[in-house]
């Protein structure tokens, strides 16, 4: 029997939400599974500088998998695609353009676009994609996928109010007291089923300045470039709505470290890459040595120039 007064909930948004047409799902790893189990794959030919999540994933299907190279242009090398095999492409910070992903639609057809990094590069016809909602809002899971297969089963919604601690924490309070609680989210979402997004955060995605972020990301990446350009060693494109500014340069580790102490907070994304890569394998030295500087929606330009300025100081 439905609920009728009593106390008011966290209020309803309406204002329209990003890719509302899409299929919306708990987490960007299990709408790579939703691929698997809609397309019947087999076998895949997955990136070597990926998280460990995404290994889970394939750890839980009967896929044959084996992994190729990127250069240091971001980009897949040459790869040979075997029959039957579904190629996983990642847009690493938004750097593969709209032309780069149809030539590799062109070139390989059997492609999976991964669009973590890049949320407002739109999703081209015929083409599955992946968006992660956690990487760009402050939303606590939810992910994106656009496909034209299906699964044949229903699917449950997911459940979100267990999960908002650390973001509420954060709002009010500094990162540091809730990021053990977020590291904790995090892991969550290695054993968690195949869902549908929970109420709760798609109803958090319809409150979103989708303009106003897109505007504030692209502009601060322009800013990072414009000033750091010189000492980068990646020749980038600015994206719209940027995921953060990869500063890669030699003994970037280094510089992470020396940022932390000043609060500057810049992750290594893909900390497994050390483990399983020889130091001499490119995916080793992008992990280690790429510095990705924050430039989300809460930063001004003022706040760019400040950590513009704590880079040259040190």
């Amino acid at each position: 029997m439905r609920e009728i007064g009593g106390y008011i909930e966290l209020e309803t948004f309406r204002s329209p939400m990003m890719y509302d047409d899409g299929k919306k799902l708990n987490c960007g790893r299990n709408a790579f599974a939703y691929l698997i189990e809609s397309r019947n794959i087999k076998k895949v030919c997955f990136p070597k500088m990926m998280c460990d999540s995404d290994e889970k994933v394939l750890g839980s299907h009967d896929l044959e998998v084996r992994y190729y190279s990127i250069g240091r242009d971001l980009k897949p090398v040459d790869i040979g695609l075997g029959e039957d095999e579904w190629l996983y492409v990642v847009n690493y910070y938004g750097q593969l353009s709209e032309e780069d992903i149809l030539a590799l639609k062109k070139k390989y057809d059997r492609i999976i676009v991964d669009n973590a990094h890049a949320y407002f590069q739109k999703p081209l016809p015929g083409i599955d994609t992946i968006y992660t909602c956690r990487k760009f809002f402050g939303v606590p899971d939810g992910a994106i996928l656009y496909t034209d297969s299906e699964i044949e089963r229903e699917l449950p919604y997911d459940e979100s109010y267990g999960r908002m601690n650390f973001l509420i924490g954060r709002y009010e309070r500094p990162a540091s007291e809730f990021y053990s609680e977020y590291a904790a989210n995090n892991d969550v979402f290695f054993a968690e089923p195949l869902k549908r997004m929970s109420r709760l955060t798609e109803n958090l995605l319809h409150g979103i300045d989708y303009d106003f972020t897109e505007k504030r990301r692209t502009d601060n990446f322009r800013l990072y470039h414009k000033e750091l350009e010189a000492v980068n060693r990646l020749s980038l494109r600015v994206p719209d709505g940027a995921f953060m500014y990869p500063l890669y340069i030699e003994n970037g580790r280094d510089l992470k470290k020396k940022l932390i102490g000043m609060k500057i907070y810049t992750p290594t994304l893909w900390p497994n890459v050390l483990e399983n890569c020889n130091e001499s394998d490119t995916e080793y030295d992008l992990a280690e040595n790429i510095v990705p500087l924050p430039c989300d929606q809460r930063y001004s330009s003022d706040d760019i120039n400040y950590v513009i300025e704590a880079i040259r100081n040190v």
